[in-house]
């Protein structure tokens, strides 16, 4: 039978992460501000949008791309949502880099895109 202790440890490694404490730091003020809440809730709804697209090889909305390509520069060009948003990155992929040791361990393929 599995054991879990290691899992709450490892969940309890990734709270006290640097990447979690600095995207978690900030998240509260960030999305305090209704305006950059929404965009960014836009732009991860869109980043989606394209990347399945992408993935499932369709050329991707014109109009999507320019939407997308706008919110972008207006959320990068406020330098605190756009620490915020390189925080989340960096957490996203420390997670990515944990899934992909487990999933290894585990033997199992998802067939994730690039791999």
């Amino acid at each position: 039978m599995m054991e879990y202790g290691n899992a709450h440890r490892l969940a309890q490694d990734i709270r006290q992460s640097e990447e979690y404490q600095t995207y978690h730091g900030m998240k509260d003020q960030i999305m305090a501000d209704e305006t950059t809440a929404a965009l960014i809730r836009e732009y991860k709804k869109l980043q989606v949008k394209l990347q399945m697209g992408a993935v499932s090889g369709h050329q991707p909305d014109e109009t999507d791309m320019q939407r997308f390509q706008g919110i972008t520069s207006l959320l990068f060009t406020n330098p605190e949502v756009s620490r915020f948003m390189l925080a989340e990155m960096r957490l996203q992929q420390a997670l990515a880099d944990i899934f992909k040791i487990i999933n290894d361990a585990a033997g199992v393929d998802f067939g994730f895109p690039g791999e």
